[in-house]
């Protein structure tokens, strides 16, 4: 039997109770760490440790959309497009925090939605998501020569906008928050037995985030976190630095230009 107290510490019973239900209503899990980039565990020694080649890494671009004083994101809303090396570029539009068994029966169906539990040291969100392939080379001229944001996301994405967004902001009325530059490596390293993902987010003022992580199923959730804490933390791994979120760095450091 798996020690939840040793998966998660910080929760209590009752947030450790409402993961265990959100899990049961969600399609995938994701278990997240950020890697503090100085120290004796940091960036240099968890490259080595992992035995990640940055070679085998493929480049994608971030865009965010959202009001200069992030409305979207205060109504828990994530509007975002992709661009992505050799593959085709993407949209979503996400909502969070989310309860699965609260979602209409006709979006919770979509085969474009999916619901996704993030867990971290000491936090976790679930999320509610519709996705939208693109097609190669759609985004750039759309951002470049001034067409309509809305051009990114087809009507299940618009409606699912238009439901959740505060009232009087159109997809159209956003502003365009990046690119942020992203490395992603998916390798299996030695000793572990699932696939990791390693992401660096390069944001434009120099500052730099390392995220790992792994999915799994929302059943095996508190199995792999307990496997994956241990190969980590074998491995010297720093586990319990200051975690840092992706998208709130992105959003506060584009808002802040906007601003200014």
């Amino acid at each position: 039997m798996i020690d939840t107290e040793q998966v998660a510490p910080g929760l209590s019973d009752a947030q450790l109770q409402e993961v265990i239900g959100l899990l049961r209503g969600a399609d995938t899990t994701e278990l997240k760490l950020t890697v503090p980039e100085d120290g004796e565990r940091g960036w240099r020694s968890t490259i080595v440790a992992l035995g990640m080649d940055p070679m085998d890494a493929f480049l994608r671009q971030v865009f965010f959309f959202d009001t200069p004083t992030l409305d979207l994101d205060s109504a828990g809303v994530v509007v975002r497009a992709r661009r992505t090396q050799g593959k085709p570029d993407d949209s979503v539009v996400k909502l969070r925090p989310v309860v699965p068994s609260q979602l209409p029966a006709k979006v919770r169906e979509h085969k474009s939605f999916g619901v996704e539990v993030d867990a971290l040291p000491g936090g976790y969100v679930c999320s509610g998501s519709f996705k939208g392939d693109l097609g190669a080379g759609v985004v750039k001229p759309i951002l470049t020569e001034g067409g309509g944001i809305s051009a990114l996301f087809n009507k299940h994405q618009q409606a699912f906008y238009a439901e959740h967004a505060p009232e009087g902001i159109g997809l159209d009325d956003l502003s365009v928050l990046g690119p942020v530059l992203v490395l992603k490596l998916k390798f299996s390293p030695e000793g572990y037995e699932r696939r990791l993902v390693a992401e660096v987010w390069l944001y434009p003022d120099g500052s730099r985030i390392l995220e790992l992580s792994t999915k799994c199923k929302p059943n095996e959730a508190f199995q792999v976190a307990a496997e994956t804490r241990a190969y980590l933390s074998g491995l010297g791994i720093d586990l319990f630095g200051e975690q840092q979120t992706k998208t709130r760095t992105a959003l506060e450091f584009f808002s802040g230009q906007l601003n200014a």
